[in-house]
């Protein structure tokens, strides 16, 4: 293969036709279902599908077939079979759905807005997980372009990833002659610690989510009044945050939440730690002299990536500043997001949660846990030699740099999935989100560069697997 001719044709279709097609897709507000009820009605996630099946069919992919799955009332899957010059299987897999709009963004940016600056484009969903098909389907034209041999090529494309992948499930057991049974499974929906290297995921956090109320009132009293005889719904709230977390460390105190780390995995913390530095926390947006948890980045990274961890994402019951009188509110709702290690069992973790937080309401108040659901994690299966081999030989080629391994602290339903559904199957997990890239929140951007050397790894990969 021409490697350099191989990288002008990715370069080259990255500028001319993915990134106005990308551009295109950031303009569509197609939420993922959690946070856009009306979905269906909206048809954002059709027409934003309609876009990037257009795009696909355009680029004359050899053999290719191509479909929309839609099941009554599940988002739209399409799947994309490219047939090979083996009986190999190789699925590539992302996402189109994406994470709602969040505050924040710069004056001249936004969540719709598409802007390319500095080398970056600016807009959600362009680098979680948007790129993902262009990238995947332009890597396999590359070879195509050399009539280079590869595998046979399923390209999965899902619209529910960022409300869990919920279903993912059901598609994967209505599909599964049509996926057959891969050997190699390439995840485009991961993140990066630098933009200088390739890097692959091996581990994965899992995730349960609840949403925690208490009330103890039925409706709202003078707090002149009330107060010193009603307790506050938001200390109540505040005792059963102390039963489930350390307030002064963040430490989950449920010990259906830990796990042992495996020591390859803390091998990896260390080698991570020493290649990227105080990058580990220097790349958060901090405020003032805002400093991280604890100070050895080893540590860091194994506590973002296998510990459990609590964020409240989201509150009600409370009124805006401008808006809040002398009243003591009835209740207090907050929804928990926990952050699980990738082997916990989550389930069991999810059900101690309840147990623990609905136990002897303090001063009888009324406490309910709804919208409790679970996760899996995913710890990567041992990499056989070739693959470590390849790994390290496409980062040279693309990057000048050899391949480099982490953990994530992010979730991928999918990847837990795969693994039970694949038990045999070597896992690629990658992605563009590197620092300060700020999948989900304000100013996300995908970095073109990196973008276009990952399309490139892949096309590379697909040409060394096809070998083994």
């Amino acid at each position: 293969m021409d490697i350099k001719k191989m990288q002008n044709f990715i370069n080259q279709t990255w500028d001319t036709s993915i990134l106005p097609t990308l551009s295109r897709y950031i303009e569509i507000p197609c939420q993922s279902v959690m946070f856009d009820a009306q979905w269906e009605a909206h048809g954002y996630l059709d027409q934003a599908m309609a876009l990037i099946c257009r795009w696909c069919h355009e680029q004359q992919v050899a053999g290719i077939s191509m479909k929309v799955h839609k099941l009554p009332g599940r988002t739209p899957l399409l799947v994309m079979d490219i047939p090979g010059d083996m009986e190999k299987t190789v699925l590539l897999y992302g996402h189109m759905d994406k994470q709602p709009e969040m505050e924040g963004w710069e004056a001249d940016l936004g969540p719709w807005k598409p802007v390319i600056k500095d080398g970056k484009l600016y807009g959600r969903g362009g680098a979680d997980d948007g790129y993902a098909v262009f990238s995947a389907l332009t890597a396999i034209k590359a070879l195509q372009e050399q009539n280079i041999p590869h595998a046979h090529c399923v390209i999965l494309i899902e619209a529910s990833e960022e409300s869990g992948s919920l279903d993912l499930p059901f598609y994967i057991q209505h599909l599964k002659t049509e996926i057959g049974t891969p050997d190699l499974v390439i995840c485009l929906d991961s993140g990066t610690e630098n933009y200088d290297q390739f890097w692959s995921t091996t581990s994965l956090r899992g995730m349960v989510s609840a949403t925690l109320t208490v009330e103890i009132l039925t409706e709202g009293v003078h707090s002149g009044s009330a107060s010193g005889v009603v307790p506050s719904s938001f200390r109540i709230l505040r005792q059963l945050f102390d039963r489930i977390e350390n307030p002064d460390t963040g430490e989950i105190l449920l010990k259906e939440f830990h796990v042992n780390i495996p020591e390859d995995r803390r091998l990896e913390a260390k080698k991570t730690a020493q290649t990227i530095g105080d990058e580990v926390w220097q790349h958060y947006p901090w405020v003032g002299n805002a400093r991280p948890i604890k100070t050895s980045n080893e540590q860091l990274i194994l506590d973002r990536t296998w510990l459990p961890t609590l964020s409240v994402t989201g509150i009600s019951g409370i009124p805006s500043l401008s808006s809040a009188g002398n009243v003591l509110r009835p209740k207090t709702s907050v929804a928990l997001s926990f952050r699980t290690p990738p082997t916990c069992d989550v389930e069991l973790a999810a059900n101690s949660l309840k147990q623990v937080l609905e136990k002897d309401p303090p001063y009888g108040a009324k406490i309910s846990i709804d919208h409790l659901s679970s996760h899996h994690g995913w710890n990567a299966p041992k990499l056989k030699t070739w693959l470590v081999d390849a790994l390290k030989e496409v980062s040279l080629v693309h990057f000048g740099k050899p391949a480099m391994y982490k953990g994530e602290g992010g979730t991928i339903p999918f990847m837990h999935m795969l693994g039970t559904e694949f038990p045999n199957a070597q896992f690629v997990i990658t992605g563009v989100l590197g620092p300060h890239s700020n999948a989900h929140g304000p100013n996300e951007f995908l970095h073109i560069d990196m973008a276009k050397k990952l399309t490139a790894c892949v096309a590379s990969l697909l040409v060394i697997h096809a070998k083994v």
